[in-house]
């Protein structure tokens, strides 16, 4: 198992982004995922530069989420599916200038009834095999997350879990649990179909309602079965405490604690 606890700095969103960092730090991160998204991220192309420099400077190390909102790889829209793989190409590309392991990848979203979600698939699919000749030549691992719910999802569990079959290894599964616990997964049955290409859990909670973003244990997950189930079949992948903007940094000790001594300590 891998030995450490990834924070996300989603909670800290819109704010200075080397700020983020020297907070997180001092909270207990091992290793930090960026959240490319937000106002500071306003001028990228002329920040990356000069912010791979610095973040190279950190005794820890990195991944990359390129921008959440707004971003579609299988939008109805053309322009809009080619504004969205430009996005994460930059996102890609930055990730090999600060040596970051992966940049997570959300397939897309179909967001009406009206529109075919097997035409959306095979959009995702083509456009990750796409994002995979350009990170694979930088060393940079694609990880392919679970999103949407309440009928925008592009996948059920089973269609999540043979969605690489035909893709390469450069992309693997990042498995959001609080995503699954609203689309009504099996989490712990999925994390066993997709552990062999598992890159990371993202871990928060909710209450079945809504994309909360909560804290672990402030919500209805049934976090002892997703602990057995890591445990169990020994995975080997990364745990990301990905928490709502503005909860507080203290949660992020608490949760790296709940997990050092549930499943580190095993």
């Amino acid at each position: 198992m891998n030995k450490s606890v990834t924070y996300s700095d989603l909670l800290l969103l819109n704010n200075d982004v080397l700020t983020n960092i020297h907070q997180l730090i001092e909270y207990g991160a091992d290793k930090i995922e960026i959240m490319m998204d937000g106002g500071p991220w306003n001028e990228m192309e002329e920040l990356l530069e000069t912010l791979s420099i610095e973040l190279k400077k950190f005794p820890v190390s990195f991944s990359i989420h390129p921008p959440a909102w707004d971003i579609n790889l299988t939008s109805e829209n053309k322009a809009i599916r080619e504004a969205s793989f430009t996005e994460y190409k930059k996102a890609i590309e930055f990730a090999g200038m600060i040596h970051a392991d992966h940049v997570v990848i959300h397939p897309g979203f179909c967001f009406s009834p009206s529109f075919n979600k097997k035409q959306a698939q095979l959009r995702a699919a083509e456009y990750i095999k796409r994002l995979c000749e350009v990170a694979r030549p930088l060393g940079v691992r694609l990880a392919i997350e679970n999103v949407g719910y309440k009928g925008n999802a592009l996948f059920n569990e089973r269609e999540f879990a043979s969605f690489l079959d035909e893709i390469d290894e450069t992309a693997g599964y990042l498995l959001d649990v609080g995503h699954a616990q609203l689309d009504g997964w099996d989490i712990p049955e999925v994390i066993r179909m997709v552990k062999d290409r598992l890159i990371a859990l993202h871990i928060h909670d909710n209450l079945g309602e809504a994309d909360e973003h909560l804290p672990i244990g402030t919500g209805k997950m049934d976090w002892s079965k997703i602990i057995n189930t890591l445990n169990e079949n020994e995975i080997n992948c990364e745990l990301i405490l990905e928490y709502a903007p503005g909860t507080s940094l203290d949660e992020l000790r608490i949760g790296k604690e709940f997990l050092n001594q549930r499943v580190f300590a095993c």
